[in-house]
Order: C-alpha cells, then structure tokens, then sequence
C-alpha cells in the first residue's frame, strides 16, 4: 500500500472521530441526566448564587397562603434565632402590651404585634446586616397568648379558644360543635377591645369588617354553606353568638306537649302536627292561640277551626314567638267516655246468675 493510499485511511479515520465527538456534545442536558427505574430524572436547576439576602431569611409559616398566616399579638412568646450568633439569639421573648420587643445591638424596639414570623424575621435579618454579613434569622411562636375568642349561645361545645393561625367563623363553628337544635337563624360576631392593635391590618385584609366594638350580623344557613360574604375571618377577642330561636309551644289534648323552635316559619297546624297530633275528644274547631307580644304585657287570644283550615275553609295562622297553642278538650265527650270507662268495668264484675 503507498503511502497516498496510508493518509487516505488516517484522514477518514480522524474525520469520523470528529463527527462523533461533535454529535456528543449536540446532545441536550436533560438526556444526560441519571435514569432512574426507565424514566429520566429532570435536570436540576442550577443554585442560584447571587439570589437576594432576602433568601436567608426562613420560616415555616412562609408554606402558608399569606392571609392564613398567624399575626403575633400582644402577650405572645417567641423564639428567635440567629444561626452562629449565640450572643445575639433569644428564647422565651414574650411581646410587651403595645406589640414590641428588644433584641441585642439594636437601638429601640421592634414592632412585632401584626406580623408573621417571617416578616418579623426579616426586619430583625435587616437590622442586623450593619454589624454581620448575610445573618440567618428564624423566629417561632412558642406561647399563643394574643388571639383568644369565645363561641357561646346554642352551640354544642361553646368555650373559649386561642387561635394560632388565622381562622374563617365555619371553622370556628365546627370546633365550637356546630350549632345546637335550639339555634336560631343568626350568627352574630361582637368586636372587642382586643382587636386595636391590628385593626387597620384587619380592616384592610377583611374589606367590611366591622371596627372595633362593632358588630357582625349573618344568616347562619349562609355560613353553614360557607358563602365568603357570612364566613369572614375571626378578628382576636372576638366572641361569636348563636342565639336561640323563637319557640312557641303547644300544650293541651295533644300526644306530645311541647316547645317548638321557629327557626322557619311555623303555622298553628305543623306545630300540633309536631307535637303529635290531637288526642280523641278534642275540640277542634276551638283551638286557642294566646299571644303576647315582645316588651308588652297584653295578651290577645285567637280561635282556630282547625276543620275549617283542613278543608282549606280558613287560613292556616302563622306562629310569633312566645305563643301558645292551647288544644282544648271536648267536655261532654270526655264526660261521656268518663262514664262509660267506670261504667263498663263494674257491670263485667257483677255475678253471674243463670235463670231458668
């Protein structure tokens, strides 16, 4: 072979051991990742060395939507913690009655009522970066002291509570034990004292909210399907009420005398139908609402023919609160039945005698 046909073949041979190699780097990064069980493994992003000092600042509460965050209040205590910096950590920091607290090396107070744990993290990560280069600074709850409200009225569980996040009034409901059979129809929500420190913080992330000392007024059925415009957050030092529904009551010749709670409207022949129905010798066509009104001291007295309302002959009355229903008892048929009831017995236990 001659030495033409001899760089020939090494010419060939370096040009295809250059293709190979450019093809190689062709290649896109994600098929060089690591395989893991048959399915490539997405690249990783490259760390980011220049991110903003912002970034050393970590809180576990930051995983939360922003407006469910806890807002440290008044009497709460905290730990925080500057990683390396010993001298400068603190435990058991309990925020003063105004919302603020003191830290080493920094001049005056920090306010902490109204922030996250994270927001108050990085205010103190800014105070400190004059004397230390990127300080990591973490800040935790250790007691809730400042958020306490109070669910009372016709619930199942009422009490008192201490919010450690930020709570919607159905949740605190649910808690409470839900609603009791003696509920009314209304939710009502009073504002406390308690709530001065962050009211505009409350005002602006609640629109409508009442102000302080105020009060709340919702339909409970609209809470209970959780409608946003009745199911507002709970303020701290709220007490929440549910009182209890008008009752009227049916008493007299009924199976089941009783107190019916008018949470819807109720006529006078659904309530005798509640409480049972009528007993034999009643007298139906004198049935007897008796009706005070709220804050008077007169009494009316209506009559119903409850024949007449089952043949749709009258109108069916519809019951206020505080009525009574009397279901009166047809004299002379009882007297009767009386009669035949001793009457009866007695002749069964007279002798016998055969006559022939």
């Amino acid at each position: 072979m001659s030495i033409l046909d001899n760089l020939k073949i090494a010419l060939s041979t370096s040009i295809c051991l250059a293709f190979v190699l450019l093809n190689g780097a062709a290649q896109p990064a994600s098929a060089q990742s690591p395989v893991s069980g048959g399915i490539a493994a997405p690249a990783r992003k490259p760390i980011n060395t220049d991110a903003s000092d912002a970034s050393a600042v970590t809180a576990s509460s930051s995983r939360q939507q922003p407006n469910e965050r806890y807002s440290i209040g008044p009497g709460d205590v905290l730990d925080i913690r500057v990683y390396n910096r010993p001298q400068l950590s603190r435990e058991a920091v309990r925020v003063d009655g105004r919302g603020f607290i003191r830290m080493p090396l920094i001049d005056g107070e920090i306010r902490a009522a109204c922030r996250s744990e994270d927001e108050l993290a990085g205010d103190i990560y800014a105070r400190y970066q004059k004397f230390y280069r990127r300080p990591h600074v973490d800040v935790f709850v250790k007691e809730y002291n400042s958020a306490p409200v109070a669910v009372i009225g016709a619930v199942n569980n009422p009490g008192r509570f201490q919010l450690q996040r930020r709570v919607r009034l159905l949740e605190l409901l649910s808690f409470a034990g839900g609603p009791s059979d003696r509920s009314g129809a209304r939710v009502q929500i009073a504002h406390t004292a308690g709530t001065s420190i962050c009211k505009s913080q409350a005002t602006e992330e609640t629109p409508g909210a009442a102000q302080t000392g105020g009060s709340e007024l919702h339909d409970l059925e609209e809470t209970l399907r959780g409608d946003e415009s009745a199911n507002p957050y709970v303020q701290p030092g709220d007490i929440v009420t549910l009182p209890e529904a008008d009752q009227a009551y049916v008493v007299g010749n009924v199976l089941r005398p009783t107190a019916l709670a008018l949470k819807e409207p109720t006529t006078v022949t659904r309530a005798i139908a509640i409480a049972g129905g009528t007993l034999p010798d009643t007298k139906n066509s004198k049935i007897r609402i008796v009706r005070q009104p709220k804050g008077s001291t007169t009494k009316t007295e209506i009559i119903v023919d409850l024949q007449a309302i089952n043949k749709r002959q009258a109108e069916d009355v519809a019951l206020q609160a505080n009525d009574i229903v009397e279901v009166p008892t047809a004299s002379g048929k009882r007297f009767l039945r009386s009669l035949f009831g001793g009457v009866v017995p007695v002749v069964t236990q007279l002798p016998v005698q055969i006559i022939r």
